[in-house]
């Protein structure tokens, strides 16, 4: 028997509630408000942590949400899904001599609501340069990018191949840390500014890379990764296999009561993605739903309060156990696997995830004219300007770190604009700006 409507809705309720304004004040004044915070300096984006929280204290949130989202504008994605125990919230002196750490994400949350609220960043675009940045990938990077170069003055076109904004804060997040609803209206924010969109126009189908490069004078790249890895063993493709991001889109985007669960769950691999998938996979109502991971526990790559969330909703973890294959009639029956001790143990299972990391967007950044890759296929860019080999090509996010975490991306986006600024892209002669309009029958966003 499946979990009623209120049962899934109580499992899937945010994990971090909102503060309300006494809580907020309360916690505010707790801030120490040290000199050359190292709050400050452990966040990848640098937000002036005492300042915003000081600005909060006395009831000032939009000067709040101001120095917020002046260093951030996805900050309130990242209040909600930031692994803070290992960034900010690690950072803070009062997590010293057994004290509590300022909740630092739950006060950053608390004004950056503020601003969603009103449907408003709380600073304009600025004078109109008269050059032009293209963007592909409306994911946390290149939505950084595109708003930090609208704050310089650039024109910004964002080139999409899907038809929904947000990247992966929109599909891929678990909905108890961040809701679909609230990454798209963030991703709103940064329309406010005055960039154009052009959803569903995918490089290399509706527009080529010499059409971006033509119409702009320089572009970023903020694609992230590709599908997740296959596990190459017999009977993958089997009815009940599937990738993590596939099933987490799928609760992130559909009713959660038309998202199909088996009643005995196998997630394969063991970093935060994982996590998500066999806590989720608990919550939608599986009986038993357990990790299965090639080594052991000191190794695993998730954080270790992902672990911990998983272990309090029942999930179950079995280490040192390496795929061979997958057994059924027509769908999933049993996944076999080998242990270290070289011999197979089987799991009966209705339902396999696959959760082994992302591919490199191999066909997209391949054909990236003049733009070169390691060996792992990761982008390679200056550290400090986001540039690539091609002069005119920037790129930041999972296409170049590998897979880091939303604020990494926002981080790269803003680097990058600031770089295409620096390095004076578009300013050696004059240029006649074309229409960013893409040749395309119906769809233009």
């Amino acid at each position: 028997m499946g979990l009623t409507a209120e049962q899934i809705a109580a499992n899937f309720a945010e994990v971090v509630p909102a503060m309300t304004e006494a809580e907020a004040r309360a916690e505010a004044n707790r801030c120490l408000y040290c000199y050359d915070a190292p709050c400050t300096r452990a966040c990848p984006t640098h937000i002036d942590v005492p300042a915003f929280i000081k600005k909060i204290a006395t009831g000032n949130l939009r000067g709040s949400a101001r120095v917020i989202l002046e260093a951030n504008v996805m900050g309130g994605s990242c209040a909600r899904a930031c692994p803070v125990e290992e960034l900010c919230e690690g950072a803070c002196v009062e997590a010293m001599h057994e004290k509590r750490p300022i909740q630092i994400a739950r006060l950053q949350r608390h004004a950056t609501d503020w601003a969603l609220a009103r449907k408003e960043l709380p600073f304009r675009a600025g004078a109109d340069i008269g050059r032009s940045v293209g963007v592909v990938g409306a994911g946390p990077a290149g939505l950084s990018c595109a708003a930090e170069a609208r704050r310089l003055g650039f024109r910004v076109t964002v080139y999409e191949a899907r038809e929904l904004l947000g990247g992966l804060n929109t599909t891929a997040i678990a909905d108890y840390k961040l809701t679909a609803a609230t990454a798209l209206a963030e991703a709103e924010l940064v329309k406010g500014l005055g960039a154009e969109f052009r959803l569903g126009c995918a490089v290399g189908r509706e527009v080529t890379w010499d059409e971006l490069l033509q119409k702009h004078d320089a572009v970023f790249v903020g694609v992230g990764l590709g599908g997740t890895r296959r596990l190459g063993v017999p009977g993958e493709n089997l009815k009940g296999v599937m990738d993590a991001l596939t099933f987490i889109e799928e609760l992130k985007l559909k009713p959660k009561r038309d998202v199909w669960v088996g009643r005995r769950v196998c997630v394969v691999g063991a970093g935060n993605t994982a996590i998500d998938a066999v806590t989720q996979a608990k919550r939608l109502g599986a009986d038993v739903s357990f990790i299965a991971y090639r080594r052991g526990e000191a190794e695993k790559p998730c954080y270790d309060f992902e672990y911990d969330l998983a272990k309090k909703d029942a999930c179950l973890f079995y280490w040192h156990l390496a795929p061979v294959r997958i057994e059924g009639d027509g769908r999933v029956e049993r996944a076999v696997f080998k242990g270290a001790d070289g011999r197979e143990v089987a799991f009966e299972t209705d339902m396999v995830i696959v959760a082994i990391g992302q591919a490199p967007r191999s066909d997209l950044l391949g054909s990236a004219p003049g733009v070169k890759r390691d060996e792992k296929g990761r982008v390679v860019v200056d550290a400090v300007t986001k540039q690539t080999s091609n002069p005119r090509i920037f790129a930041g996010g999972d296409c170049v770190n590998g897979g880091k975490e939303v604020v990494n991306a926002v981080a790269d986006g803003k680097a990058a604009a600031r770089g295409i600024e620096k390095m004076g892209i578009g300013t050696e002669k004059p240029r006649r700006h074309e229409s960013t309009e893409v040749s395309r029958s119906g769809k233009n966003g």
